[in-house]
């Protein structure tokens, strides 16, 4: 079942590139995105959210070499499953929210986005870290060239500058992965990755060597997330990238960095990020008021809304590193939050690009009169960024900040304190910016003074009206509004699927903290039984 909603998309891939007319390259890959969003529900249908461990496991052997065995291992639990949901759902509207973005090469846009869609689904689902690994570095093509082919002037610059900080973290990570690999060899007789057995090994290595490895992990995660100071690839990426790169980019690959963060860091190397939790907490408050001030002063559009992810992600850090239940569950449910709200606002605004062609607010300016249908769900969206109670934003930020003050990992209320600024901050950039954008004078407008009132005098004389938006653009961003309104009005419906794996993670780590427990292996697939075996050094040489 997650083999076939991991490949699925590939056969699309290779169907828009067949049939080579732009049109038809459009409706297969439609079509391939929703029936890979209708297999995830189909697995979502049979995925238990009462239980606990990895579920719909399946398991081959795939390189078989003397003293090395590598396995194809994919499953699922509540924090993968949410998701692979969020991945399929926002494939699909991307496509159908930016029919008409792209106009040259269309059939091999859409299949790089298939198979963008294939390496995120691996990552979400693979249960081997080799595997992961080879998904990890897969998500990294398709987007260097959506960016480099399909991006504005200074693509070039940008989709490299993103290939290199992503890639220069993932090779450390590599190493890491190879280290892990051999000290399970020592134990099981064999070189491996399968990650039920690697838990064991991390477990049981002495406290530096843990700090390294959860340094060599945290790095490549902390870049893809992106923690301050590694941000700066990602205002670049943003701006440059076509839209439907942009909502892709934030809504998805930057959760691959915090469910890293969760499933590796947290996972493998409990003492480690023990030790390390007060410095990522730190980075994460910092994020949240940095990126906040520095969407304040932006005039760029995609910029701010670039920056403004910096921002949100610093809640998702603040609320792993809390290592509290509501920390732990507030910081998936923000993953998801962050992906519709921060994704909707990137395809809004493209919408927007397709018809005005410039990024600047300034050239921008009563909309609220002109496109009243844009306004509204633009505004929906804006409103969902910032928080407001009743829309999905709301519940995350309050979780991540309640279990970051409760915390006795990170010991101290200020974590919270500080972090509540950044909801202030918000409403100022975001705010203020939908008041210039939306309700400003229109470009070529000046007011005058008449009787001691005030009249706007319109010289734009536009002959092309802005138009409102298409009933394709409306299918698409409806759905994203109704989700929002979902998860803001009940969100135990999501929590729940995520709630077991969570909680047995937030357990296991803060009695681990307190010395009553000497495992955190939560999440039992198979009996694993790990006994020494002096012939592997030898089948290594």
């Amino acid at each position: 079942m997650l083999s076939l909603l991991i490949f699925f998309p590939l056969l699309g891939a290779l169907g828009a590139v067949a049939v080579r007319k732009a049109e038809a390259a459009k409706w297969v890959a439609l079509l391939t995105s929703i029936i890979t969003f209708a297999i995830s529900l189909w697995v979502y249908a049979n995925f238990d959210s009462s239980g606990t461990g990895y579920q719909l496991t399946f398991q081959i052997p795939w390189v078989i070499l003397p003293g090395i065995q590598l396995t194809y291992f994919v499953g699922i639990d509540g924090m993968s499953m949410l998701l692979v949901l969020l991945t399929t759902f926002l494939s699909v509207v991307t496509i159908f929210g930016t029919w008409n973005s792209i106009q040259k090469s269309v059939p091999g846009f859409m299949a790089l986005l298939l198979v963008l869609e294939t390496a995120m689904l691996g990552v979400f689902c693979s249960l081997d870290l080799f595997l992961f690994y080879i998904f990890w570095e897969a998500v990294l093509i398709p987007m260097y060239f959506i960016i480099g082919v399909w991006g504005g002037k200074r693509r070039i610059y940008s989709a490299i500058k993103f290939f290199i900080y992503t890639m220069a973290g993932s090779l450390i990570m590599l190493v890491a992965i190879i280290w892990l690999g051999i000290q399970a060899g020592h134990i099981t007789g064999h070189f491996t990755t399968d990650i039920t057995k690697l838990l064991v090994v991390a477990h049981q290595l002495p406290i530096n060597t843990q700090h390294f490895l959860f340094l060599a992990f945290a790095l490549s995660f902390a870049i893809k997330v992106p923690i301050f100071p590694l941000h700066t690839w990602l205002p670049d990426a943003h701006t440059e990238a076509p839209t439907a790169g942009s909502v892709i980019l934030a809504g998805v690959l930057l959760k691959m960095g915090t469910y890293g963060l969760l499933r590796f860091c947290l996972g493998m190397f409990p003492q480690a990020s023990f030790d390390y939790s007060g410095l990522f907490a730190v980075l994460g408050v910092i994020g949240i008021i940095y990126g906040a001030l520095v969407s304040m002063v932006q005039t760029d559009v995609k910029k701010l809304i670039a920056y403004s992810s910096v921002a949100h992600m610093g809640f998702i850090v603040l609320g792993i590193f809390s290592m509290t239940r509501e920390g732990l569950q507030g910081a998936v449910i923000q993953m998801i939050n962050h992906g519709l709200s921060t994704g909707m606002l990137f395809m809004m605004f493209g919408m927007m690009y397709d018809r005005r062609h410039t990024r600047e607010i300034k050239e921008y300016g009563g909309l609220a009169k002109m496109v009243p249908l844009f306004s509204v769900f633009f505004g929906i969206a804006i409103f969902s960024s910032v928080g407001l109670p009743g829309l999905n934003g709301f519940i995350g930020e309050y979780l991540t900040m309640m279990g970051s003050y409760y915390s006795p990992v990170l010991n101290t209320w200020a974590y919270g304190v500080w972090a509540a600024t950044g909801v202030i901050l918000a409403a100022v950039y975001l705010l203020w910016m939908y008041q210039r954008f939306v309700f400003g004078l229109p470009k070529g407008a000046h007011t005058v003074a008449s009787h001691g009132a005030e009249h706007t005098i319109d010289t734009s004389h536009d002959e092309h009206p802005t138009p409102d938006l298409h009933w394709r653009e409306l299918v698409a961003v409806v759905p994203i509004v109704f989700f929002m309104i979902w998860i803001g009005i009940q969100p135990m419906n999501f929590l729940k699927t995520s709630e077991k794996t969570m909680n047995g993670m937030s357990d296991g780590l803060l009695q681990m903290k307190q010395g009553t427990a000497t495992t955190f292996l939560k999440q039992p697939v198979q009996k694993t039984v790990l006994k020494p075996n002096e012939s592997f050094l030898a089948n290594s040489h």
